[in-house]
């Protein structure tokens, strides 16, 4: 049943990233995904940012991820002819003086990236804050409100998409390849979210979903090019005067939908941090497909050797994908090695027992 072909499920920043790799090395592929209108990919701010939570940690991998993200979504946007990635900074309010001083003293350590704003002034115009701010540069604004649906019609217009919602009854999995209602096929991908919590084939992985919520506010005062950081992130959001205002974490949820308490805690922040004034335009929440090592999960199963796995990023599925996706092609193309932490055979032990 060779056919050289593969399938593809799931068309969030993972699919559609692994997508982009394999049309750049000439594989022929099929991508079925339905569209959910509070997926995480279309529910996220897009951001890159290269150093993460209160200690001021440069993130795993920066000097390779960082680079090549940026070098990924400049060439999809210069083929789709969309702006597809956007290079600013960060500026950190810093909320308390230990806030500010876990910055500085990172900074004496001549940790990259950071730095203190030469001018802050002229934010006083626009924010009410006591201590301070630190530069985050560079930082990337990804805009997969315009990607993702662009990257779509690309490939409904090459006949390589399948809008519909992935059925494993109709999917069969031999030794020699797999096949999807009437498409046979050399491998299958699930790059499916969430999804791949309850996914048969890796549903034993270590998943830890979290939920994200946001609210998209108008703000046309606010200066643009710049990302806003305090208790939340204020983030441009795909057009002029629209920017993302949400967390990071909710580890306790009882859906994935938003909520009030979320909400009004997000408006009193805003209210309390902003001097111009906002519009609330719309509000999203979206759970997360992370993991409990913070980790992707990348490659091939152990046992059903014809079915793959993209999947795991987090709330860094803008930064890590476009590398991951490009290393998870070359293994299947040419056999090359993944990164050892987040390789799929550091489960094969779990994996092993998954007989379907």
């Amino acid at each position: 049943m060779k056919s050289g072909k593969i399938i593809i499920v799931g068309q969030g920043v993972s699919g559609t990233l692994f997508s982009w790799f394999c049309e750049q090395h000439n594989l022929d592929f099929i991508l079925i995904d339905n569209v959910i209108k509070n997926s995480p990919s279309k529910t996220a701010a897009g951001l890159i940012n290269p150093v993460t939570g209160r200690r001021v940690v440069t993130v795993w991998m920066d000097d390779i991820i960082l680079p090549f993200a940026e070098k990924t979504y400049g060439e999809m946007g210069r083929l789709l002819g969309i702006e597809a990635i956007s290079k600013m900074d960060i500026v950190d309010f810093f909320p308390n003086p230990f806030m500010k001083e876990s910055f500085l003293k990172k900074m004496n350590q001549q940790a990259p990236y950071i730095s203190l704003a030469k001018d802050e002034q002229y934010l006083s115009e626009y924010f009410n804050y006591e201590f301070g701010t630190g530069i985050i540069d560079p930082a990337y604004i990804v805009y997969l409100q315009q990607l993702l649906p662009a990257w779509r019609q690309h490939l409904q217009a090459e006949g390589k998409f399948i809008d519909e919602a992935f059925d494993f009854a109709q999917l069969q999995v031999s030794d020699t390849g797999v096949q999807y209602g009437n498409i046979l096929a050399d491998t299958i991908v699930f790059c499916d979210g969430v999804a791949g919590s309850e996914n048969p084939y890796f549903n034993l992985l270590p998943f830890a979903l979290n939920k994200g919520e946001a609210i998209i506010i108008e703000a046309p005062d606010l200066p643009a090019g710049h990302i806003y950081k305090k208790s939340m992130t204020l983030a441009p959001f795909g057009e002029a005067g629209i920017f993302w205002a949400g967390t990071n974490y909710i580890w306790e949820y009882d859906d994935e939908h938003p909520t009030e308490a979320f909400r009004k805690s997000t408006e009193q922040n805003l209210n309390s941090w902003l001097k111009v004034p906002y519009k609330i335009i719309d509000h999203k929440a979206a759970v997360r497909p992370a993991t409990v090592e913070r980790r992707p999960f990348v490659g091939l199963h152990p046992v059903y050797k014809n079915v793959g796995i993209l999947n795991g990023m987090g709330t860094k599925g803008c930064s890590l994908a476009p590398y991951f996706a490009s290393q998870l092609v070359q293994h299947i193309v040419r056999q090359h090695p993944i990164e050892k932490e987040a390789d799929l055979a550091r489960h094969t032990r779990i994996l092993s027992r998954s007989q379907l």
